[in-house]
């Protein structure tokens, strides 16, 4: 049995055993990313600064079009890969169609978006804990295992599309040209 194989199962094993963990893990897995979106407008509705906002806005975007929107899609279009739900015996908590796995979507678009927001809020004077785009990120990577306990996505695909977020972000960000400095505070 192979590696990734042996991971799924280690997870989506879980599921089905605790009323409380199944729930979340839905929530997890299906609606987190609409409360991230929402912190996500948050965040530029909280920006004083037109440039910056502009800047969050293009940055954010890009990223995640060049994420979700043409690299997952261009992989998918030349590599089909099954879902878990479509080959083996697995507990399915959400329905989904058996479109192609890898990469994740979800995993691609949301850490796409959380780095997006870690790297616009970041400031090298406050501990990296007390920054939301911290919190975009583990909240991206719980939705990634919450989508492979709920058996949709096997873990490379959380892996891939975690790394394609991450690259994009970074590529758009080197592209950008830098916001102006904050003159105070906003979080």
């Amino acid at each position: 049995m192979s590696v990734d194989i042996s991971f799924f199962y280690l997870i989506n094993n879980l599921a089905g055993k605790f009323w409380v963990l199944d729930w979340l893990s839905m929530f997890l897995a299906d609606y987190l990313g609409y409360f991230l979106i929402l912190g996500a407008l948050f965040v530029f509705l909280k920006e004083k600064k037109w440039q910056r906002r502009f800047y969050f806005a293009a940055l954010t975007s890009l990223s995640v079009i060049l994420a979700r929107g043409i690299i997952t899609e261009a992989i998918r279009f030349f590599y089909v890969r099954p879902r878990p739900f479509t080959i083996l015996a697995v507990h399915q908590l959400i329905n989904h169609s058996a479109s192609a796995s890898f990469p994740s979507g979800h995993t691609a678009a949301y850490f796409a978006l959380g780095l997006a927001v870690f790297y616009f809020l970041y400031d090298p004077q406050v501990k990296i804990t007390k920054n939301w785009g911290t919190w975009f990120l583990i909240l991206a990577f719980l939705m990634g295992i919450a989508r492979i306990f709920v058996g949709l996505n096997w873990p490379t695909d959380i892996l891939g599309g975690a790394l394609i977020g991450i690259g994009s972000t970074y590529l758009i960000k080197q592209i950008l040209t830098a916001p102006p400095a904050k003159e105070e505070k906003s979080f």
